[in-house]
């Protein structure tokens, strides 16, 4: 897998090749980089050089790419920590677009550590901000339904986080949540793509997977817009499962796409109006984060049948599109393996919000 080096005071970082729409880091031409926490799991993708490098202690930090979760699952997988930020905190001037409404910094970068005092440091570098206190949180918000969506039993994950929120912050800054329900009553737009026979399913949260149905069409859609030309003409050879979600791209139309910005713009009003973040002149008042796992269960194998790991694919979307739809910062925190707990930071259109 090519990777180029570099150092800057002390610290190094790492560049690696990763493989478009990959949630699982699968590399058909350069071969699947090895996860250092699980080797007979992938790795995580897009970006899975870029976490495989720090989780392998090749280096301090690496840059990864984030249109769908490219960052937060391989940080996930691989057990470190990994940034996804707010939509607009950085330009993306000059930048080959993926998908323009979800693409979320320049590459749509994101970012990966080891040690959330280099997360911090990078992300100040990259957002060009400065050094700060550590800010308290008014509350945070435990997303139940979530964690019960998880294969780890409850007490190794929200009930942990629980706990240590209330050594930290005081009981009184935790609060709960039935998040489905909540978006459900919420974005009425969400109408257009729920699969009326399985609302009561107990696999996935309905409206939740309504919200990742809307979200993956506006993607695939504006990939379409950007890149069909170039793929039907040059046919590039995509890997597996790859291949198919680009084809599936090409051939996207524009049914429900309006309903799709519709989605975006109540969810956005929605997850503002229950962190209860406000903002004036730059000077945050609240600050809200909602806690929820990153993915629901470990990684599939690498070896896994591409059908069974559709079962992969499509569950983690209902958790990962949360953020990915309404444009807030994400960080994936791995207390261990397959215990992963995602904390959305929400903040209203300023970038001081994600530090």
């Amino acid at each position: 897998m090519p990777a180029y080096i570099f150092s800057f005071h002390n610290t190094c970082y790492m560049c690696t090749s990763f493989s478009l729409f990959s949630m699982y880091g699968v590399n058909k031409h350069y071969g699947t980089p090895r996860n250092p926490c699980v080797p007979d799991r992938v790795p995580g993708g897009s970006s899975s050089g870029s976490a495989v490098a720090v989780a392998a202690k090749l280096v301090d930090f690496s840059l990864g790419t984030d249109t769908g979760a490219s960052v937060r699952v391989p940080a996930s997988y691989c057990g470190i920590l990994g940034f996804r930020p707010s939509l607009g905190a950085v330009s993306t001037v000059g930048v080959l677009p993926m998908s323009q409404s979800y693409d979320t910094v320049v590459s749509h970068l994101g970012w990966f550590a080891r040690d959330p005092m280099i997360l911090n440091r990078i992300g100040r570098v990259l957002l060009h901000l400065p050094d700060v206190d550590p800010i308290k949180p008014s509350q945070i918000i435990i997303a139940e339904d979530c964690f019960r969506l998880s294969i780890i039993p409850s007490d190794r994950t929200a009930q942990v986080l629980v706990k240590s929120i209330e050594n930290l912050f005081g009981a009184q800054c935790v609060k709960h949540v039935i998040l489905g329900d909540y978006v459900k009553g919420k974005v009425p737009s969400l109408q257009h793509f729920m699969d009326k026979g399985n609302e009561d399913q107990k696999d996935d949260i309905p409206s939740l997977a309504a919200l990742s149905s809307a979200m993956r069409l506006l993607q695939r859609y504006e990939f379409k817009n950007y890149h069909a030309k170039w793929v039907t003409k040059v046919n590039p050879d995509f890997g597996p499962g790859i291949s198919e979600r680009i084809w599936d791209a090409i051939k996207a139309t524009g049914e429900n796409i309006d309903f799709c910005h519709s989605v975006r713009t109540e969810l956005r009003a929605a997850l503002t109006a229950l962190l209860g973040v406000t903002s004036i002149t730059f000077i945050v008042k609240d600050h809200g984060i909602l806690a929820l796992p990153t993915t629901p269960g470990e990684p599939p194998e690498v070896q896994a049948n591409p059908a069974t790991s559709d079962i992969f694919f499509s569950r983690p979307f209902s958790l990962l599109s949360v953020a990915g739809s309404s444009g807030f910062c994400q960080r994936t925190k791995s207390t261990e393996f397959m215990r992963n707990i995602t904390l959305e930071i929400i903040r209203t259109k300023t970038k001081n919000h994600d530090s």
